[in-house]
C-alpha cells in the first residue's frame, strides 16, 4: 500500500527561504519529511535561507540550499538536476514564487507584463515540467497561485492573468502524471500578511483588503496568515493525494468561483 504520509519523504520548495514557503520547510518537517530542498532568488535572501537552512538541520532534516533566478534559460531544469545529485529524487514539489503588480491596464509597460508572465507563468510551467520528469511515482505537485482567480476586480490584470495559466496547467499536468500516481494541485490563498502582500497596496486598499474576507473578525490582522495556508498545503501534498487537477482557494471567504 502507498505511503501518502509525509514521514520520510524528500521534498524541494521554492521561495523556501522565508515567508510561507519557509514555513512549509518547517512543518513538513515537523511531519517527518527526511531530506528538504529550499531554493531562494537572491543573494539578499542568503541571511534568510541561511536561518531555514539552519532550523531545518537543527530539526534533524537533510537540508540543502540553493540560490536561483528561475526566470533564466535552465534554471528550473538545473534546480532539480542539483536537488537530486544533494538529496535524491523528490516525493514532493512545491512552488511557491511570484511576483505581483497593482496597475491598471492603460499604464502597464510591456517590460512589466513580460516580467510577471516570466515569474508567475513561464517559472510554474517549467517547474510542472521538471517535476514530472524527477518525481518519484506517487509523488505530489503543488503550485501557489491566488485567490484573485475567483475575484472580479481592476488592477491586477498582470498578476491575476499570469496565474490563470497555471489552473490549466495543474489540469493538463494531473492527466499527464496520473499513470505514475503523482497527484498536482494548486493553491490560492487570500492576501496574505507578508511583506509580498504591503509593498503593493495603499493604506485605503489594505483597511478594504483586511475587511473583505467573511472570517476576516476572526484573523489577527484581518488577512490570510501564512499559518492558516500552512497545513491545507501539508494535507494536499499527503493523505489529499485523491484530490488532483484542482485549484483550491483558501482565503476565509476572501473570493470564491
Amino acid at each position: 500500500m502507498v505511503d501518502h504520509t509525509i514521514k520520510g519523504k524528500t521534498v524541494l520548495i521554492t521561495g523556501g527561504a522565508k515567508n510561507l514557503g519557509a514555513l512549509v520547510a518547517h512543518d513538513l518537517a515537523a511531519h517527518g519529511a527526511k531530506a528538504i530542498a529550499i531554493h531562494y532568488h537572491s543573494a539578499a535572501t542568503k541571511p534568510e535561507a541561511d536561518r531555514t537552512l539552519a532550523a531545518l538541520k537543527a530539526a534533524g532534516v537533510h537540508a540543502v540550499a540553493f540560490q536561483a533566478d528561475l526566470t533564466a534559460n535552465g534554471a528550473v531544469a538545473k534546480l532539480f538536476a542539483d536537488t537530486v545529485a544533494a538529496i535524491g529524487r523528490p516525493d514532493i514539489a512545491i512552488n511557491t514564487v511570484g511576483q505581483v503588480l497593482k496597475k491598471p491596464i492603460a499604464e502597464t509597460t510591456e517590460a512589466e507584463f513580460d516580467a510577471m508572465f516570466a515569474v508567475n507563468t513561464r517559472v510554474a510551467y517549467f517547474f510542472i515540467k521538471e517535476a514530472g520528469i524527477h518525481l518519484n511515482d506517487n509523488g505530489k505537485l503543488l503550485t501557489l497561485v491566488t485567490s484573485l482567480l475567483g475575484a472580479y476586480t481592476p488592477f491586477y490584470s498582470t498578476y491575476a492573468g499570469s496565474k490563470a495559466a497555471v489552473e490549466h496547467f495543474t489540469r493538463a499536468a494531473s492527466k499527464e502524471y496520473g499513470a505514475r500516481g503523482i497527484s498536482v494541485n494548486a493553491i490560492g490563498p487570500g492576501p496574505m500578511d507578508t511583506p509580498f502582500f504591503y509593498g503593493q497596496e495603499a493604506p485605503e486598499a489594505v483597511a478594504y483588503h483586511k475587511s473583505a474576507a467573511a472570517l476576516s473578525p476572526f484573523s489577527r490582522t484581518g488577512l490570510t496568515e501564512i499559518e492558516d495556508i500552512a497545513p491545507y498545503i501539508r494535507f494536499i501534498v499527503s493523505e489529499g493525494w485523491w484530490m488532483t487537477g484542482q485549484t483550491i482557494l483558501v482565503n476565509g471567504g476572501y473570493t470564491t468561483k
